[in-house]
């Protein structure tokens, strides 16, 4: 039997095989509200076999928006424009799952769509950001410092973003902790310059994390939580692999069913080489460390390369981006190449 294609359940949810379609940004709501694009978008991966399809990072607060033209689940009519969405992928045969985030210093940015770089300022529509410390991205604004009441706020954000989730439909939370966004900033010391009980150490950096992923445990009791962490920030003197280990066996305590583990994201002088798999090291090392159950993501776009990363149980599910953006139904071909029963909707079985 094809490892890609076995099921896995994860606290009672049943996913038909292991082959993921990752959160993409697709900077193409209003209001934060999704729409038409995002519906067919989605579901169009659902059709084509995917086991698990999440949606994009969606912020749970207005300042916690990427840029002006990010979806999120801040308020209910977030919500409610969500759930016929997760209807579609739902009677495709598919998990839906959603993306919880919040930007931070990365924050109020023009939309890659529109081919600009930089900061939105509060005039033309954009919003003062923050983060653990005044420290600002690249040449992005300058970040207010979160205060106590701030943080506070951040977890209960989460929280109230995981109760309408859930009402939505959404089956999979994941809370995200990479890629530079705020909660890798917390967790980060080139980023994170605190001197209170959420800087310095590594149990106060990583403390925002767990308290987010407790919160969202909390408000969905009965979903599947993933975390995704940036391994590593591929700089001197950031967070690195075995930060990473040791945090993942903390949100595991916390409530995380899965790590999902990435890469950089945090600062611009990080040194990542792109390659196929490049990665799936990470993955490995905190499946092996931990025992918990992995996601490996990072241009793993051939179906046998996937296939092999299972059969050495060097992660339980293989999340992509791009290649489903080429191929919206990859699951399908992925099926054929690998000799596994076809996830084919009724409509298309006369192709496989």
């Amino acid at each position: 039997m094809s490892a890609l294609f076995t099921p896995l359940t994860i606290r009672g949810i049943e996913l038909r095989n292991r082959l993921w379609v990752s959160p993409m940004c697709q900077y193409s709501a209003v209001d934060g509200i999704p729409n038409d694009w995002h519906h067919v978008h989605l579901a169009q991966f659902a059709a084509g076999g995917a086991g698990l399809v999440i949606a994009e990072a969606s912020a749970v607060s207005p300042e916690g928006r990427i840029s002006p033209d990010d979806a999120g689940i801040w308020n209910d009519a977030q919500a409610d424009a969500w759930a016929p969405i997760v209807a579609a992928i739902r009677a495709r045969g598919s998990v839906a799952g959603v993306q919880l985030g919040h930007a931070g210093r990365k924050a109020s940015t023009t939309s890659p769509l529109t081919g600009g770089r930089g900061t939105v300022a509060p005039a033309d529509g954009g919003w003062t950001t923050v983060a653990p410390s005044p420290i600002a991205y690249d040449a992005f604004a300058e970040p207010v410092a979160l205060d106590a009441a701030g943080i506070e706020k951040v977890v209960t954000d989460f929280a109230d973003a995981a109760r309408r989730a859930v009402a939505a439909g959404f089956e999979v939370l994941e809370v995200h902790a990479a890629h530079g966004y705020l909660l890798h900033q917390f967790l980060s010391p080139l980023t994170n310059h605190r001197d209170d009980e959420y800087g310095g150490s590594f149990e106060n950096r990583v403390r925002l994390t767990v308290r987010v992923t407790e919160a969202v445990r909390a408000a969905a009791p009965d979903a599947a939580v993933f975390v995704r962490f940036s391994a590593t920030d591929a700089a001197e003197g950031g967070w690195d692999v075995a930060d990473t280990v040791a945090a993942a066996r903390l949100v595991a305590e916390a409530g995380a069913d899965l790590i999902d583990v990435s890469s950089g994201g945090l600062v611009p002088q990080q040194h990542i080489v792109p390659g196929p798999g490049y990665q799936v090291d990470y993955a490995s090392t905190v499946r092996r460390e931990t025992g918990l159950l992995v996601s490996a993501v990072g241009m793993i776009d051939d179906p046998a390369f996937g296939e092999q990363i299972l059969a050495d149980r060097r992660a339980d599910a293989i999340m992509s981006a791009r290649e489903w953006l080429r191929d919206p139904h990859y699951a399908l071909r992925a099926a054929v190449a690998l000799g596994a029963d076809s996830p084919a909707p009724a409509q298309y079985l006369r192709a496989y």
